[in-house]
């Protein structure tokens, strides 16, 4: 069962030093997201490598991995790549800076002290984004597995079809010209159809396994099973 915490989304703080963690949880608080904390860039990498984040804010300034490295290993990841980066500086930051900062794969960043407002509002631009691409996915996922069941019953119907015909066109060739040659196609036509039948089982995945649902009955056609 899935709780209301579940239904978050999280966004990840990266700060060496408790007391700017603090202050960015009092201010994103609002939010009503999960905040998770991380004291290192590599304690971060390890933490986005775990979950899917909305948002990452990021310390530009911390001991060992810097942000600018810490947010270049992000960006570097495939599961990760796409994560917003806000980078979070411990002064204004120089026209320089700011575009290191986008070059690493920043996509906005604040100085402290910084305005609780002004942060809240610009996380919250990137968790609707994040809701909005997440729901774009399973409506991707639905869509997908709809076609897919579409695809199934149409082929079955067709194979169905294609069966019955190829029996009955049996019937009459062995009725109308019973020879060895009329015999001996009407045989390969069967095997022609019981081989086609094989070969869509095997593209589609039916093949029956230990566990798995029966394929559609239009796949084994009575008058085949003895066959």
């Amino acid at each position: 069962m899935s709780s209301a915490e579940d239904t978050k989304d999280k966004i990840l703080l990266v700060d060496d030093q408790p007391e700017n963690l603090l202050a960015m949880e009092a201010a994103l608080s609002a939010l009503d997201q999960t905040l998770v904390r991380a004291s290192s860039g590599e304690e971060a990498l390890k933490t986005l490598n775990d979950d899917e984040f909305a948002l990452v804010l990021l310390a530009i300034q911390m001991s060992g991995m810097d942000g600018y490295e810490t947010a270049a290993h992000i960006k570097r990841r495939l599961r990760t790549r796409d994560t917003p980066i806000i980078f979070v500086s411990a002064y204004e930051m120089s026209p320089h800076a700011t575009f290191r900062g986008y070059a690493a794969g920043a996509v906005d960043h604040v100085s402290r002290p910084f305005d609780p407002w002004a942060l809240r509002a610009k996380a919250a631009v990137f968790v609707d984004l994040h809701q909005k691409n997440v729901q774009l996915r399973k409506q991707a996922a639905l869509l997908r597995t709809g076609t897919a069941t579409d695809l199934l019953a149409q082929l079955s119907t067709l194979l169905s079809d294609a069966e019955t015909q190829a029996h009955d066109l049996t019937g009459q060739l062995q009725a109308q010209a019973p020879s060895a040659t009329v015999r001996t196609t009407a045989s390969r036509l069967e095997r022609a159809v019981r081989s086609l039948r094989q070969v869509l089982q095997d593209a589609l995945g039916l093949q029956e396994e230990p566990g798995a649902p029966p394929a559609p009955a239009s796949l084994y056609s009575p008058r085949h099973r003895d066959q």
